[in-house]
C-alpha cells in the first residue's frame, strides 16, 4: 500500500460510524441530495460507509448523537454548519467517541479553524488524515439554568444581538450576507453596555468574545492567541456604546492590530461571568440573555484534528 493510500484509509479503523447531517444547513440549499452523495462517496474513499442520520428540528442532532454513541457508534461525523456541530458535541461530551466534521454550513468556522477548508472533498481528505485529540470545551450556564457546551466561542452583547436579529429566511437565501446585513442594521443603534468578570475583575464593554479559536465568522481573526489545544479561553472585550466605534474596531481586526487598539482588552482565563442582562450566542447560535457563567471543561470532547493544526503557533 502506498503511503498516500494509508493516509486515505486511516478512518477504516472505525467499524460503526454514523454521519449526522442537517438538510437545512447552508451548503444544502442548492442540491441537498447531491451534497450527501458527495460526502458519503468521499468517506467511502477514506474507508468508511457511515449510517446516515438526518436532523429534522432544532436540538435533534444532540439526541441523535447521544443515541448513536449509546448504541455503539465509534465515530460520529457531522455534515453541517457550526450550529449542528455544536448540537452533536453536546450529545457526545465526555463519551470519548471521536467527532469528525465536514463543512456543510453557512460560515464553517470550525472547519476553517482546523484547516479542513470549505471544499467538501478536500475537507474529507484532510479528515481522513486526522487524529483524535482529547480537548477542552467551553460550558455556559444561563440564568434559566440551562447548561450548554461550546467548541469555539461565546459572544456576549453586540454580536449576539446581530445573531438574534437575523431573519432565518434571509439567511437561508443569502448565507453569510445575512450576518453582514444584520450587523449593518446596528449602525444607527446604541450598543447596550454590559459587564463581565474575568480573573476576579469586572470589565465594562459592549461586546465580549470568550473564545477557543482564532477564527471568527469564517473570514476574520479576533482572538488571535486562542487555540483548541489550550485549556483556556482568550477573552477579548470592546468598550463603547456607539456602533460606529465598532466599525473602527473591525478595521483593527482586518489589519490584525486589534490588541493594540484603545478600548480593547485581551485576557487569558479559564472562566468568565456575564454580570448583566446581555445577549448571548455560542458557536453562532443564540442562547438567550445573561447573567451567565462560562467555564473551561478540560477533556470534554474527542475531535478529529489534522496533525498540522497548532504546529505554527
Amino acid at each position: 500500500m502506498h503511503t498516500s493510500d494509508a493516509i486515505m484509509n486511516s478512518l477504516a479503523e472505525y467499524h460503526q460510524p454514523v454521519m449526522i447531517y442537517n438538510p437545512t444547513a447552508g451548503k444544502f440549499r442548492r442540491n441537498p441530495g447531491r451534497l450527501v452523495e458527495r460526502a458519503t462517496a468521499a468517506l467511502r474513499r477514506a474507508g468508511i460507509a457511515p449510517q446516515l442520520l438526518p436532523t429534522y428540528c432544532a436540538g435533534h442532532a444532540t439526541s441523535l448523537a447521544r443515541s448513536a454513541v449509546a448504541n455503539g457508534s465509534d465515530l460520529v461525523v457531522v455534515l453541517g454548519g457550526d450550529g449542528t456541530i455544536n448540537e452533536v458535541a453536546n450529545g457526545m461530551a465526555h463519551t470519548g467517541v471521536p467527532l469528525g466534521i465536514l463543512p456543510g454550513g453557512t460560515a464553517n468556522v470550525l472547519a476553517t479553524e482546523l484547516g479542513l477548508g470549505s471544499r467538501l472533498e478536500w475537507a474529507a481528505k484532510r479528515l481522513a488524515a486526522s487524529v483524535p485529540r482529547t480537548l477542552a470545551a467551553g460550558r455556559i450556564v444561563t440564568r434559566e439554568g440551562e447548561t450548554r457546551y461550546f467548541l469555539m466561542m461565546c459572544g456576549v452583547g453586540l454580536d449576539a444581538r446581530v445573531v438574534h436579529e437575523i431573519d432565518p429566511g434571509f439567511k437561508a437565501a443569502f448565507g453569510k450576507l445575512a450576518y453582514w446585513w444584520s450587523g449593518l442594521a446596528q449602525i444607527t443603534r446604541r450598543v447596550e453596555p454590559l459587564e463581565v468578570r474575568v480573573n476576579g475583575a469586572a470589565h465594562g464593554c459592549g461586546f465580549a468574545l470568550v473564545s477557543r479559536v482564532r477564527n471568527y465568522g469564517g473570514d476574520l481573526e479576533i482572538a488571535r492567541g486562542a487555540s483548541l489545544l489550550d485549556d483556556a479561553f482568550e477573552v477579548v472585550t470592546f468598550e463603547g456604546t456607539q456602533a460606529l466605534r465598532y466599525a473602527w474596531y473591525m478595521s483593527g481586526v482586518l489589519l490584525r492590530r486589534v490588541k493594540s487598539m484603545r478600548g480593547v482588552r485581551v485576557l487569558a482565563a479559564d472562566a468568565a461571568e456575564v454580570l448583566t442582562d446581555a445577549h448571548l450566542q455560542i458557536d453562532g447560535e443564540y442562547v438567550g440573555r445573561g447573567p451567565a457563567a462560562i467555564e473551561i471543561v478540560p477533556g470534554a470532547v474527542s475531535l478529529l484534528v489534522p496533525p498540522a493544526y497548532g504546529s505554527a503557533r
